[in-house]
């Protein structure tokens, strides 16, 4: 989210950005979804992968708890879970004459140094950002290279390398395309609701070579553009690109929108015009996929806004790692989610006390307790449920639940086809069909945070929830009538 869309948001949240510098709100700190130690957090840059290590760069304000002094955060992972925190490796760069913000962008390796910035044969990290600068009224895409592994970076002497002499041009997202041996860049043109491509040879000369927009949703500034190759139902004959571009949904004030089509290395064409959105939560926003993972993986990362809800001493949180795939579905080819298949391990090598699995489960107007005072009771549950509806005009799970029976429900509508999530006065909602007769709810609730990937990842929806600290009941349920739950696995990652 860059100064735009911004300057509303920060108008209503300020009194609750003051309060929260002195109020420390740790109960709402995830525990598995990544957070900067402390201060504003918000969208992910410059994914990549290297030597067993994910790298994670992210907008950052290293000194206050609110937007501003736009910088590249870091912290680096093996497993996608745990995180190492590292210095801010591109700082805001301030001059006598020229303030530089460090907005959003990507890497990538520069195996072959074709750009010419390694040592000793070495090909460097590139990366590629958006330097915003205030004073000037403009923005335009900026490069810089690291040596040391991602540690630290040296802006490029000649900077910028785009620049089409505009207020708003910003989020580039470069790949690697191996059939024309260039370099692509996507890079979003807000205001016009357009997306230009470029490529280049070095990543430093960039050309032109068309551009994409005005289709789908329009109604909102269009940012943090994204292209990325996938196969369809994993067939390597059937390859489709993936635009994802993050604006707005349907419902909620921003969001996540895609499109499905086909790339020649220079045109991109829409192949359904549907509107097609990532996430139908309101929260999940400036999604992009990591660079040079191996096995012709696709795995992205997302921002999960904040709101008005202050937080202290950090602010925002990434969504969980999601893997991407593109899907045959009776409405056509849809892109499907899961959680990172490389979180699996983890959840194998809990221990028996930090897991749980029962199937089988009939399920009437009384609810089905997963938490207790001892086990699961700790808001940091992972929640994988099979239902088959029966006469149940409802059912599904409750979280967060307090000792009056007060909760945060997550729970299906069959007369609807309704999946929602209804917390308190709030409630978002998405349509999705039984898929064999059945509906799988694959729940991450983490604190403050709740991701909900409905059959397998053809929907998704994300949302924010601030529960009390003595809220933490957990528990499936059905109402006026009966609901088969085949299988429920939970697992704890609390600490």
């Amino acid at each position: 989210m860059k100064r735009s869309l911004f300057a509303i948001f920060t108008a209503v949240l300020l009194p609750f950005t003051l309060r929260a510098q002195d109020q420390p709100t740790p109960q709402w700190r995830p525990v598995y979804h990544f957070t900067a130690p402390q201060n504003w957090l918000n969208d992910p840059n410059g994914l990549i992968y290297l030597n067993g290590v994910y790298h994670l760069y992210y907008q950052h304000n290293p000194v206050e708890n609110k937007w501003g002094h736009m910088s590249w955060g870091h912290a680096v992972s093996k497993d996608l879970l745990h995180w190492q925190h590292l210095p801010v490796a591109i700082p805001e760069i301030e001059t006598k004459d020229t303030t530089t913000w460090i907005f959003s962008g990507s890497a990538v390796w520069d195996q072959h140094n074709s750009s010419g910035f390694g040592k000793k044969g070495r090909g460097p990290i590139v990366a590629i950002y958006t330097a915003d600068q205030p004073k000037q009224n403009k923005e335009s895409q900026f490069i810089a290279y690291s040596n040391d592994g991602g540690l630290t970076y040296t802006n490029y002497a000649h900077n910028p390398v785009v620049d089409i002499q505009k207020k708003d041009f910003r989020d580039p997202s470069v790949i690697w395309l191996e059939e024309q041996h260039k370099w692509l860049m996507t890079v979003a043109v807000p205001a016009e609701h357009k997306v230009q491509f470029y490529h280049s040879t070095n990543l430093k000369d960039w050309e032109l070579i068309s551009e994409f927009g005005n289709q789908g949703d329009t109604r909102k500034i269009w940012e943090c553009p994204s292209l990325t190759p996938l196969y369809v139902d994993g067939d390597p004959a059937r390859k489709k690109w993936l635009l994802m571009i993050s604006s707005g949904n349907q419902d909620a004030a921003t969001g996540m929108q895609y499109f499905i089509g086909d790339f020649d290395g220079k045109t991109f064409t829409n192949t359904d015009t549907t509107q097609l959105f990532v996430d139908a939560g309101k929260t999940f926003y400036a999604a992009i996929p990591y660079n040079h993972l191996p096995d012709n993986r696709h795995t992205m990362i997302g921002w999960l806004m904040p709101f008005e809800t202050a937080t202290a001493p950090w602010r925002g949180q990434m969504s969980i790692p999601r893997d991407l795939s593109l899907k045959t579905t009776a409405t056509g080819i849809r892109l499907f989610q899961q959680p990172s298949s490389v979180l699996n391990t983890y959840l194998e090598k809990l221990p028996p006390a930090k897991k749980w699995q029962q199937s089988a489960i009939s399920l009437d107007s009384k609810d089905f307790p997963i938490s207790n005072e001892q086990q699961f009771n700790t808001n940091t549950n992972w929640i994988d449920a099979t239902f088959t509806p029966g006469t149940a005009t409802d059912f599904g799970l409750k979280i967060a639940q307090q000792k009056d029976g007060s909760s945060v429900v997550i729970g299906y509508n069959v007369a609807r086809n309704e999946l929602y999530i209804h917390a308190g006065k709030d409630k978002q909602q998405l349509k999705a069909a039984p898929v064999n007769n059945q509906i799988r709810l694959q729940v991450l609730f983490d604190k403050s945070s709740v991701e909900v990937f409905v059959n397998n990842g053809e929907k998704v929806i994300t949302t924010l929830v601030f529960p009390d600290k003595e809220a933490t009941g957990c528990a499936a349920f059905a109402e006026k009538g009966n609901v088969q739950l085949n299988n429920l696995n939970v697992w704890d990652l609390g600490k």
